[in-house]
């Protein structure tokens, strides 16, 4: 039997022991997450090959091979929170009543100059639809910052003040009359208590150890037919690199997920550890 291999892999990742990922705990062997957008996968096995040499012209004598690896490697073509918690060991926040995250946010529109040298802006009005008041947002009460705009440029930096009841106000430079109608951009923050998530990275987080799983069809040469396949690596541990890749054209950016292979059991068979087995099923 020849086949041939051009189909992507499906790819699932299991919980070598018990983990808590943000606010889910998986039990050892329970599915953590699957990956079904990849836009390529491969498994690549290495070893080190070492030799005596001598005689005239020191040519080989004899071999010696270790230092046997095997690496799985998969670009997605997306990415979920957990997944880029699995892959950078983030710690992985979901938002909250009891811990909301804060959003950065800036805003441009337009204010009037009320009596006493203020300005007086309705955060939540000026937003309108981008605040999602029915999916927990808020104006967040924290420091906010104004500068006055002239001709698209920042010419006055104002004195930062806070919102209250998503009402922020602004004292201007006595250079303004009442009623003078004003540009402001606004830098403040708004509070997310559903529907956000923060991913943290820290310097003593790394990717963990899993089991991974990856489903493909091979195709016969003689009869054309597809068979079930699957590259089984009992323990994988993923490194933590990752790259974020930013344009305003081209392709967008994929996710790369390199993952090692360590000698275990699988989950079938425990007479003997190994790196990694294919099954293929006619």
């Amino acid at each position: 039997m020849k086949f041939g291999i051009r189909e992507i892999c499906d790819v699932v990742l299991r919980a070598k022991d018990d983990v808590k990922i943000g606010n889910q705990t998986f039990k050892a062997d329970e599915p953590v997450i699957y990956f079904d957008s990849a836009k390529t996968s491969s498994v690549e096995g290495a070893a080190t090959t070492v030799y005596a040499t001598g005689g005239r012209g020191n040519s080989r004598l004899i071999a010696w091979e270790g230092e046997k690896t095997v690496t799985f490697t998969m670009e997605d073509a997306l990415l979920s929170p957990l997944g880029f918690s699995i892959l950078s060991g983030a710690g992985l926040i979901d938002a909250s009543v009891s811990k909301p995250i804060y959003v950065h946010t800036t805003l441009k529109t337009r204010a009037t100059v009320t009596s006493g040298d203020q300005i007086s802006i309705n955060l939540k009005t000026a937003m309108g639809d981008n605040l999602k008041t029915d999916q927990g947002q808020d104006i967040a009460e924290k420091p906010a910052y104004a500068f006055i705009m002239e001709k698209g440029e920042i010419k006055t930096r104002l004195q930062p003040a806070t919102p209250a009841s998503g009402t922020v106000v602004f004292s201007v430079p006595e250079q303004y009359n009442d009623n003078d109608e004003i540009t402001v951009l606004v830098d403040f923050y708004v509070k997310a208590s559903s529907g956000a998530y923060e991913m943290d990275i820290t310097p003593d987080k790394f990717g963990g150890y899993y089991y991974l799983e990856a489903s493909t069809l091979f195709r016969r040469q003689d009869t054309g037919k597809d068979m079930a396949a699957t590259f089984i690596i009992p323990k994988v541990k993923i490194q933590s690199n990752f790259t974020f890749s930013m344009a305003s054209s081209g392709d967008p950016s994929t996710f790369t997920f390199t993952m090692d292979a360590f000698p275990d059991y699988t989950k079938f068979d425990k007479t003997k550890e190994v790196l990694f087995v294919l099954q293929i099923i006619e």
